[in-house]
C-alpha cells in the first residue's frame, strides 16, 4: 500500500505511519485551499479534503491523507480542533474529526486577528517548531497527548472507514 500524505510535517506523517504500518509513506506539501488558520470544523474538513484529494491518486492505487488543525467557535469559547480526510479518488473520499478542547482565552484573543495557532504557541511555550512537535495539543495536555497521538487517532478511524467499505463491497 502507498500513501502519501499532504503535508511535510513531522508529526503528521509519523501519524500515518504509526496507523499504516506495512505501508510506504511519504509527505507531499499541498495547499489546504482555506485560511492559514482555519476557523470552524466546516473550514478545517474542506483543508483535510482538499490537502487528501490532491495526493490520491485511483490509477496507481494511491490513498491520499489529508489532516488539518483549525479552532472552532462554541457558544462563547474557542475550540482545537483537527479534522482528517482519506482519498482513494475524488469520489470515494473518509473523513473524521477528533480532539476538542477549549483554548485559554489569552491564545482565543491572539488568533480573531489571524494569527495562526502555531506562532502562538511558540511564543506562549518558549519553543520553535510547536506544530511540527506536540502541538498546542500537547502543551495544553502537558504533554500527555501529541500532536501525532492525536492525528493518529483520526488516521485509524480513517483506516477503519475504509476498511469496512473494502469488506462492505467484497461482500456483494
Amino acid at each position: 500500500m502507498h500513501i502519501v500524505v499532504g503535508t511535510k510535517n513531522p508529526a503528521k506523517i509519523a501519524a500515518v505511519s504509526a496507523v499504516f504500518e506495512n505501508a510506504t509513506v511519504e509527505g507531499k506539501q499541498t495547499d489546504s485551499h482555506v485560511s492559514a488558520q482555519p476557523f470552524s470544523d466546516l473550514e478545517t474538513m474542506q483543508g483535510a479534503i482538499n490537502r487528501a484529494i490532491q495526493c490520491a491518486d485511483a490509477k496507481s492505487g494511491i490513498i491520499g491523507i489529508g489532516l488539518e488543525g483549525g479552532v472552532m467557535q462554541l457558544d462563547d469559547k474557542l475550540y482545537l480542533c483537527n479534522w482528517g480526510a482519506l482519498a482513494v479518488s475524488d469520489a470515494e473520499i473518509y473523513t473524521a474529526g477528533g480532539d476538542r478542547i477549549v483554548l485559554p482565552d489569552e491564545v482565543a484573543k491572539q488568533l480573531k486577528p489571524g494569527v495562526e495557532l502555531g506562532d502562538v504557541m511558540e511564543r506562549l511555550a518558549h519553543k520553535n517548531d510547536v506544530r511540527k512537535k506536540e502541538g498546542a495539543i500537547g502543551i495544553f495536555t502537558n504533554e500527555r497527548v501529541s500532536r501525532k497521538d492525536m492525528f493518529s487517532h483520526i488516521v485509524s478511524l480513517l483506516y477503519g472507514q475504509l476498511e469496512f467499505h473494502r469488506k462492505q463491497k467484497a461482500q456483494h
